[in-house]
């Protein structure tokens, strides 16, 4: 009967799914603010000699906005803004090879320890053609530990990934 059918599709689903939102993901990354350092690891095109990394997390805006600041005071400094639209979780990644994607954060995809970010557009970029940040990826370890990820994409295909491993100093 339909009553079987909608109680084993109830007992198949996962016990987390649908109590993540883009509200709760968004104060979790307000629990981020301070400082972190770590090391960089490249794949693919990112891949380069491992290197120490700092990221600012701050909020601003009367508490409206997450404002990540990578590499400050640095040529390699670089600005994401995440903040809620409705029931979405928006990040703007304002790169430093001038562009800025887009990305949603993928509710169906994330859960308290994985947030994960697909590209939705974009300014100044053309995404089967131009180099820019694709998706994104943070993965707590714990409360002062975090993986940052991030994929590259060119010519409309990934070409690599880099991964910030970081913890909190401040």
């Amino acid at each position: 009967s339909i009553v079987v059918i909608v109680a084993l599709v109830a007992l198949a689903a996962p016990a987390s799914a649908g109590t993540l939102t883009a509200e709760a993901v968004f104060d979790q990354l307000k629990d981020l603010a301070g400082t972190w350092q770590g090391m960089t690891e490249g794949e693919g095109e990112a891949a380069e000699a491992p290197s120490e990394v700092t990221h600012r997390i701050e909020v601003s805006a009367g508490g409206t906005v997450v404002m990540e600041t990578m590499q400050p005071e640095t040529d390699h400094e670089m600005i994401n803004m995440y903040h809620l639209d409705g029931d979405d979780l928006l990040l703007t990644h304002y790169c430093a090879g001038g562009n800025q994607p887009r990305m949603k954060l993928d509710l169906a995809a994330s859960n308290d320890q994985k947030l994960v970010f697909d590209f939705v557009g974009g300014t100044n970029l053309d995404p089967s053609v131009d180099g820019h940040i694709h998706a994104a990826e943070i993965q707590m370890i714990d409360g002062d530990h975090m993986d940052s990820i991030w994929q590259g994409w060119s010519e409309g295909k990934h070409q690599g990934t880099m991964t910030f491993h970081l913890a909190r100093i401040d």
